[in-house]
Formats: structure tokens, sequence, C-alpha cells
């Protein structure tokens, strides 16, 4: 007797495949679908500051990438490039492995000899905030160019705009690169206007903040460049990866690609041969003529790809992103409904004046004289079961790589005032999770259990 298989074609085969993924997912993954009604919860169970939402269309996705097993980036991620530069309005989207990588290269693209006089040299300095996350600063000293510490305003968590001017150093200063912290726009109207004042490139690092607009516009659509980072915590995941955005110049699009693709001088995409009809007609370096334009190097790059089934999954995950947005938007809002009578005890994240922020988390910065700690509090959740974060990296300035950094060369970065505000958000701030998996009986759990600590403190 013949097996199903033997009768059954490939496209019959990948529909029941795919049939049989989904019905596998239903089961299996229930907890992580998109809250469509209520969801049971009893204390006890755990409720993450964060988490991946999906349901059977994103595993579907997966497993179809990878039965047609393109593995490197291929039409999916074609597909999903173009469509997160339409969602966000920006020329051109390069997916990489991870918002941190993606932070790397928007980085090193202003490297670029290319660039002409405007290129970031050893010993320039770029303008950051001194209270985020190690990665937005990190390729900043990677690329031998001096970090500027600005204070972050700790109602606000983003840079102390007033600082800017002090901070710039003619000839020196040639960018800004900071974060819209837990999605909170920073001040972009002062920032770009300070940019353009001293013609320096500006880099958003927007990987918490995916959705979030400022005046209306969205957020990584103001700088030259921008990044994502698609981590299951963030607005929308593909597992591993991110994106450099590419907001309005086209010669950004080969630069980030040549450093995203081992620093090649070759823009053929993969699979692709002779994109520019002179594969073997290039002079470049002290390379003899007619060397194949494929293995040509012009920039001391990486191999940062993600995987095709990754951009797949992504593809899916875009669609949902308005919809993430709001119900990060409701839950931020109930638990700040819900905690306004604990104003005594903690201050809370203030949108950005013009801004409408898709909140990455809900910030509590315990208050001098509250009765408790900040480390009493996270310890008090943990029993709990509640998730719950410090905003990442607190003073990056105290941290372990950046003290021993400054001990090691006192020059490899700069300061500006006392840092009052970012010592402060580092002592005193945690965060807990408003992402769309939360049901409103673990948001209501998360508010008594706020108020029976206070009271009992």
């Amino acid at each position: 007797m013949a097996r199903p298989s033997d009768m059954a074609s490939p496209d019959e085969l990948k529909a029941e495949i795919l049939r049989l993924s989904r019905e596998y997912s239903a089961q299996v993954h229930g907890a992580n679908h998109p809250v469509a009604e209520e969801r049971t919860f009893a204390p006890g169970q755990t409720i993450p500051y964060a988490a991946r939402v999906f349901d059977a269309d994103e595993v579907a996705a997966a497993v179809g990438a990878t039965l047609d097993f393109w593995l490197t980036l291929g039409p999916e991620g074609d597909a999903f490039e173009k469509e997160l530069a339409g969602v966000l309005g920006v020329k051109k989207c390069l997916l990489t492995n991870s918002g941190s990588s993606a932070n790397l290269l928007a980085l090193s693209a202003l490297t670029s000899r290319k660039l002409g006089d405007r290129r970031l040299l050893p010993g320039d300095e770029v303008i950051t905030c001194a209270a985020g996350f190690p990665t937005t600063v990190a390729p900043i000293l990677q690329n031998q160019a001096v970090p500027v510490f600005l204070d972050a305003d700790p109602a606000t968590l983003n840079v102390q705009v007033e600082q800017l001017e002090e901070a710039f150093v003619e000839g020196r200063t040639k960018a800004v690169m900071m974060a819209h912290t837990l999605g909170n726009p920073f001040d972009l109207g002062a920032v770009t206007a300070f940019c353009q004042a001293h013609n320096l490139w500006l880099i958003e690092d927007n990987c918490d903040a995916l959705g979030s607009t400022y005046r209306g516009k969205l957020t990584g659509t103001f700088g030259d460049l921008s990044t994502q980072s698609f981590y299951p915590p963030h607005h929308i995941t593909m597992g591993e990866g991110g994106a450099v955005n590419i907001v309005n110049d086209m010669k950004f699009k080969v630069l980030v690609e040549s450093f995203r693709d081992w620093g090649r001088d070759c823009w053929c995409a993969s699979g692709h041969d002779n994109t520019c009809h002179k594969r073997f007609g290039w002079q470049l370096g002290e390379l003899p003529e007619g060397y194949d334009h494929k293995y040509i190097y012009s920039h001391l790059g990486y191999n940062l790809k993600p995987l095709d089934i990754q951009a797949a999954i992504g593809r899916i995950q875009l669609t949902r992103l308005v919809a993430f947005g709001q119900a990060r938007r409701k839950n931020w809002a109930i638990l700040r409904a819900g905690l306004n009578e604990l104003s005594e005890y903690f201050s809370y994240q203030i949108a950005t004046p013009g801004s409408d922020p898709s909140w990455f988390g809900f910030l509590l910065m315990v208050r001098p004289g509250a009765g408790f700690s900040r480390a009493d509090l996270s310890r008090h959740l943990d029993e709990k079961k509640i998730g719950n974060r410090a905003l990442f990296g607190g003073n990056l300035v105290r941290q372990p790589a950046f003290a021993d950094l400054r001990k090691e060369n006192p020059r490899a970065f700069r300061v500006i005032g006392d840092l009052a505000g970012a010592d402060r958000i580092m002592n005193d701030a945690l965060f807990v999770g408003v992402y769309p998996g939360l049901s409103e009986s673990m948001l209501d759990f998360l508010i008594k259990t706020l108020r029976d600590f206070v009271r009992r403190s």
C-alpha cells in the first residue's frame, strides 16, 4: 500500500507540514499568543517584564522558510527590508543579526573614507547620553572615537539637551548618537537643530522605540541613520536580529552593506553576480586591474547578517506592530492610573513634550525618604515572580568596562557635568513590563503587589 508521501506533490507536502505546524503551535504556544481575551492568571505565576508574542502564523512562516532552505538572507530578507522601510517611510532598511550590531554598523559607516572630510577619524568625538544600554556607546570606542557623556534627565530618562553646546568642540565633535529611552523619544527638535547648526551626523538608536512618534513623525526617521532591535523583548521580534535604517541619503546603503558583509566593495546581493556590469573591470587599491570585484574589500568589515528564516518571522511580526503599540500604550496607562496613589513613594517617567511613546517598559523611580530602596523593591517583586529590570547599564561610566578604561586612559571619554541625573537613575530606578502579552489581571496583580509593598514598608 502506497504511503501518502508517495502520492503527494512537494506543494501538497509543504501545505500539510504547515497545517500540522499551525496545529502544533496552537497546542504548545498558547501562552505566547496575543491577548485576545482575558488570560487566566493566579498569584504565584510568573509575570515577565517582556516576552515573545506570536501565534501560528510566525511558526508557519519559520517552518516554510526552513523548508525552502535558502538559509542566508534571501527573498524573505529582501521583502522584510522593503516592508520595514515602507512602514517607517525611510529610503532603505538593511537587516543585521542584532540591534547591537546595527549600532556598530551605523557608527562604523561614519568612518568610511568615502565620506571625505566628514569622515569620523580616531580621536574625533561623538556626543551621547550617560544613562542607557552599553552598545549604544561601545561602537564609538570600538571605532577609536571618543564618547562625550551628557547627563540624563530623571524625568524623561533622556539626555539633558541643555548640555549639548557645552559638549561641542569645533573640529573635534563629528556626530551625536543616542537612544530613545524605554520608547520615550529624546528631544528631537533640540538635537536635530543642534546637529544642523554644527553639520554633525545624527544616529538614532531606535531599538526600544519602534512605533513611537515625535511631533507626529515616527522616531528613527529624524537622523542620518537609525537602528532597530528585534530581540524578543522588543516591539517586534525575529529572535536575534536588528536593522540599520538609511533615512534619506542612499550613499549609506553601500557603506553599511560593506561593513555588514565582510567589508567588500561589491554591492551584489547574495546569489547575484556582476550587478555593476564591470565585475572584472575595476582597479582599486594596489590590486591588479580586472581583479574580481566580489573579492575587493574597501573597509575592515564584519559578517553580521541574520538568516532568511528570521526575516520570515519578522514579516509576520511587522503586521502586528500597530496593535502591539496600542497594547503597550494601554498597559502603560493602566499602570500609571493604578499607581497614581503611590506618587508619594515613586516618580514616573514622563513623555517628552510633543511625543507619543510606544513604551518599552513602565519606570518606577523610588523617591528620597520613601522608606525603602530600589533593591528592596526589586527583591520583593522577584519574590512575587514579577519581572523587573534596572534601567540597563544605569550610569555607564560607573560600569567596570568604562571605569577600567578611564583608569588606563583618562582621555578615552569626556564627561559633561557631574552626571547626577544618571546616578539617580542608576540608584533609584527600575522598570516593569508593558508588553502586549500582559493581561489586565496580571497588571492588576502588579498594582496590588506594589500597593501592598508600600503599606508594609
